[in-house]
């Protein structure tokens, strides 16, 4: 499922997928078949299947390479690369956070256990950097994926130490989406024009274009983690909720000193498992304290300060109209 069409999105079922399945197959069965099931590919059996993400990452790391003017398929190795440390990461998140389900089915995990989910990210880390370091030239591209990996780490962590703390501030919050989600979408952005040989003002431009793309497309999660539909998102109604998840609304309404707000902190507190009538009545109490339009208007104002700096970039106009889609995509989307 990709996020707007284009010649981007053609690019990604031409050459992307197949560079990454060709990668692929240089795992051993065992990693090779977690590996493809978590991007999609098969199911767990091993029989075709057609179950990939958004195709966000990718479709920017093309568009970058595209930016810096350079031949077409130049970009493929970069496209590559995000898509399998952003699984990479997912595999573990699964596995950390517990989730059960993603794309509408069963997370890997829950399919082949916790051990293989976890090498299986090893396994898929291992080779983004193998497809960037391959390319000539490509070694300041696997540098500042690594850079962008140890960001998300640090989000990582610091998401999971919020789970034993009720005194979370929303600058911290930020900065843990700023590291966990926005890194690696900053880096989508730029390493394309930076595996080409792009001038570093493009590549700067670009990288804070997707600092700020990629802060909206957290606190949009955020929201449809509590209010979104679970036939598009894939996960169960409240799923946030449930597992007392402390993401930018959350924080924002426990933070915000009124009566609501210290009553949501209160159920995060309780030890009991939140029942179904639980998560209306914190769904309830952070609309309450006004925290779901603002972090609404927060992603607004994040895709709007995305959009000046795509402005002030001199670019390929089919390349900015098509990032332009991109942001609106982020602001608007129900999955």
């Amino acid at each position: 499922m990709t996020v707007v069409g284009s010649s981007s999105t053609d690019q990604i079922q031409s050459h992307v997928e197949p560079a990454i399945r060709a990668l692929l197959d240089r795992l051993d069965p065992g990693n090779r078949l977690v590996a493809g099931y978590q991007l999609g590919y098969w199911d767990a059996d091993g029989s075709p299947a057609n179950r990939q993400g958004k195709g966000l990452r990718p479709m920017l790391a093309l568009l970058s390479a595209r930016a810096a003017n350079a031949e077409p398929g130049a970009g493929v190795p970069a496209a590559a690369a995000v898509e399998l440390a952003h699984n990479f990461s997912l595999l573990h998140d699964d596995v950390m956070d517990g989730d059960t389900e993603r794309r509408h089915r069963p997370t890997a995990w829950t399919v082949f256990g916790v051990g293989p989910a976890i090498l299986a990210g090893d396994a898929l880390i291992g080779l983004a950097y193998e497809a960037l370091v391959e390319v000539p030239g490509g070694c300041p591209a696997a540098r500042r994926l690594a850079l962008d990996v140890r960001a998300l780490l640090a989000g990582q962590a610091s998401d999971l130490g919020f789970e034993r703390r009720d005194d979370v501030t929303l600058d911290e919050c930020l900065t843990m989406a700023r590291n966990k989600t926005a890194a690696l979408l900053s880096g989508s952005c730029a390493l394309g024009a930076l595996l080409c040989g792009g001038p570093q003002p493009l590549v700067d431009g670009l990288s804070r274009f997707g600092l700020h793309l990629g802060l909206a497309f957290q606190l949009v999660d955020d929201l449809l983690g509590i209010w979104g539909d679970p036939q598009r998102t894939g996960k169960p109604v409240g799923s946030d909720l449930r597992s007392r998840k402390r993401s930018i609304p959350v924080v924002r309404a426990v933070t915000s000193g009124g009566s609501a707000g210290r009553a949501l902190a209160e159920l995060y507190r309780s030890p009991a498992p939140l029942a179904a009538d639980d998560v209306t009545r914190a769904s309830d109490l952070i609309e309450e304290t006004g925290a779901r339009e603002w972090t609404r208007q927060r992603a607004r104002q994040e895709t709007e300060r995305a959009r000046a700096e795509l402005a002030a970039l001199d670019l390929p106009q089919d390349v900015r109209g098509e990032l332009a889609e991109i942001a609106a995509f982020i602001t608007g989307r129900d999955h």
